[in-house]
Order: structure tokens, then C-alpha cells, then sequence
């Protein structure tokens, strides 16, 4: 009898080859929905390509083993911990652009010029709120710089209010030079 029609290979082998296999198929399809939401079509069926490839294997294994309740639970697990893996490898990829608007009453000339000086554009634009004059202040970042860039507003004004939107695509602009890895593949565009 071959190793993998084996008891150990069926009880024990082949649902940890599931699990991790469900863990990557659905952090692969993280990634993919990501660039999907971003417009990258390519990028997007490639992803899909393995995504789907790596499920097929997965659920033909357990098609073939239908009486082992081991690859269900298996196949479960991976499952969730791919989404908690997925969104985790998305976190430390920090992937795409955000915009953010700051409002505040409080003159903002020390926010921006720190702002500015850490490679960060700013347009600011004085308006009128419902509580009297208001600097407006609008931001589009990488992602990676939004716990900087959140710090410096609690720094220079706590009481600001802001919010924070994704950005599909950005032209033109003030944007720092670094790459972060994977970016190419995944989108990211490249200051000019």
C-alpha cells in the first residue's frame, strides 16, 4: 500500500495539507478582492487563477475522503484562519492610497509645514462651518504613512476632525518615492 493511502497520511497529513492550502486559497482571494477593488483586472484573474486552482485540489482531496470528518474540520479551520491571515498580510502590505480631510478651527500653518516636510502634500482651503471659520485639509497618502500622518493631527490639533476614504486611483501629486514590497505586482503606481 502506497504512504499516502497510509491511516496516518488520511487522519492526520492530509487534513493539515488542507488546512494550510484553505489558509493560502483564501489569502490569495484577500489579495484578490483587493486588486479587484482597485481596478487591476490582470492582476486580479491571476490571483484567481491560483485561488481557485489551490480550492480545486482542496476539495477534490476531501471528495475522496468523505468519510474522514478530519478534513472538514480542517477545511473549516483553514478557512477562518485564512480570512484572519489574509486580512493580517493586507495590514502589514498596507496596499493603496488614502484620502484624508481634516476640519479644524484651529489655524493649521504647523500641521502642514510638518506634513510638507515629511514628503506628505497637502492642499488646505479656508472655509466657513456650522461653528464659524474652518481650515479644510486634504491628504492622499499611502497607506503605510496613515498611523504617521494620524499621529502628527493628534500632535498639532487633538480636537481636529477627520475621516479617511480609500482611493481607487491617483494622477499627479506630491507622493514619497519608497516601494514597498509587492507593490508593483499589487498596484501601487509610482509617483512622477
Amino acid at each position: 500500500m502506497p504512504w499516502f493511502e497510509s491511516d496516518t497520511f488520511t487522519f492526520i497529513v492530509l487534513p493539515i495539507l488542507i488546512f494550510f492550502s484553505r489558509i493560502c486559497d483564501v489569502s490569495v482571494g484577500t489579495i484578490r478582492i483587493i486588486a479587484v477593488s482597485r481596478g487591476h483586472r490582470l492582476r486580479a484573474a491571476i490571483l484567481g487563477f491560483f485561488e481557485v486552482l489551490i480550492w480545486i485540489i482542496v476539495i477534490s482531496r476531501i471528495m475522496q475522503n468523505l468519510n474522514n470528518v478530519w478534513c472538514y474540520v480542517a477545511y473549516a479551520g483553514g478557512f477562518a484562519t485564512g480570512n484572519y491571515v489574509g486580512l493580517f498580510i493586507e495590514q502589514k502590505l498596507a496596499l493603496g492610497q488614502l484620502i484624508i480631510r481634516i476640519i479644524t478651527r484651529k489655524e493649521a500653518t504647523e500641521l502642514i509645514t510638518e506634513m510638507n516636510r515629511r514628503g506628505l502634500g497637502v492642499t488646505s482651503i479656508e472655509a466657513k462651518g456650522s461653528t464659524g471659520p474652518v481650515h479644510l485639509l486634504y491628504s492622499v497618502v499611502q497607506r503605510s504613512d496613515l498611523d504617521e500622518v494620524l499621529s502628527l493631527i493628534q500632535e498639532f490639533n487633538p480636537r481636529a476632525f477627520y475621516s479617511i476614504e480609500d482611493v481607487r486611483l491617483v494622477q499627479e501629486g506630491i507622493f514619497r518615492t519608497r516601494r514597498p514590497p509587492f507593490g508593483h505586482f499589487l498596484g501601487r503606481r509610482k509617483a512622477k
